[in-house]
């Protein structure tokens, strides 16, 4: 994730390379952001603190305490905090910093940032302001698009829904491709067919301006291929099993944070 985020900002010219500074303990990362962007790079949480204004932080959340400790006593009043760290809320991010009242603003990106079109849900913490937000939102919708999310309760329904939800999609292509190759196709051609239908429907529901139910409508022709297919679906609880796997998400994201 912090790999797109560095990218897009790059792409869209929102920072130089000599503006940024990636820190990570594995030398091999290192190298890898040094060479890919010409970023500058260290192990030292302290040394990327001390020379930045805005922090991202793209860590793992169950290892947030033990980053966070490192560099705790560097940071300032005029710096930005922004976390990516699914289930950990901008109180106890604020809490990690006690010698600041932390400017914190928490997002859910997703993977498809790495090809600018991942979506982003925003929540800002109690002392960031208003230009903060924005100052992320750019950021952010670089890499996509974005929505700010006033109650952050929320957030963990956006983890649920657009943070996990590309395997999801994935999953379900996954799917797709091994009922094509049950009924006779390669896997090459399966796939091929599959990623450029769903392709096709997401662009058309983005574009189209209409409900998904509506375009699934349209598709649908009475006692076609289509209706065998989302009866077969219904029968076998597919829409259920979706629903309660985002739920299954969401308690996690909570899990998570507590």
């Amino acid at each position: 994730m912090a790999e797109g985020i560095v990218a897009a900002a790059l792409r869209e010219k929102l920072y130089r390379p000599d503006e940024i500074i990636v820190s990570d303990p594995v030398a091999e990362r290192r190298q890898l952001f040094s060479e890919t962007f010409g970023v500058e790079v260290t192990e030292d949480n302290r040394q990327l603190v001390a020379d930045s204004a805005r922090v991202v932080l793209a860590v793992k959340p169950q290892n947030f305490d033990e980053v966070a400790s490192g560099p705790a006593g560097s940071a300032a009043d005029d710096q930005l905090w922004v976390s990516i760290m699914a289930g950990v809320s901008t109180q106890r991010i604020e809490a990690a910093f006690p010698k600041t009242e932390a400017r914190v603003v928490r997002v859910m990106p997703n993977l498809p940032i790495k090809v600018g079109t991942g979506m982003a849900g925003i929540c800002a913490g109690k002392h960031a302001r208003d230009e903060d937000v924005t100052d992320v939102r750019d950021l952010f919708d670089a890499g996509g698009a974005t929505v700010v999310v006033e109650d952050e309760s929320l957030m963990d329904v956006v983890t649920a829904v657009s943070g996990s939800g590309p395997a999801y999609f994935y999953y379900f292509v996954e799917a797709m491709v091994a009922g094509g190759v049950a009924c006779g196709l390669s896997e090459e051609d399966a796939l091929k067919l599959a990623e450029q239908t769903c392709l096709g429907a997401a662009r058309m529901m983005l574009e189209a301006n209409e409900r998904p139910a509506e375009l699934r409508r349209k598709v649908t022709s009475k006692g076609g291929t289509t209706q065998a297919a989302l009866e077969h679906m219904n029968g076998a609880g597919v829409g259920d099993a979706i629903r309660d796997a985002v739920k299954a998400a969401f308690e996690r994201g909570r899990e998570l944070g507590s």
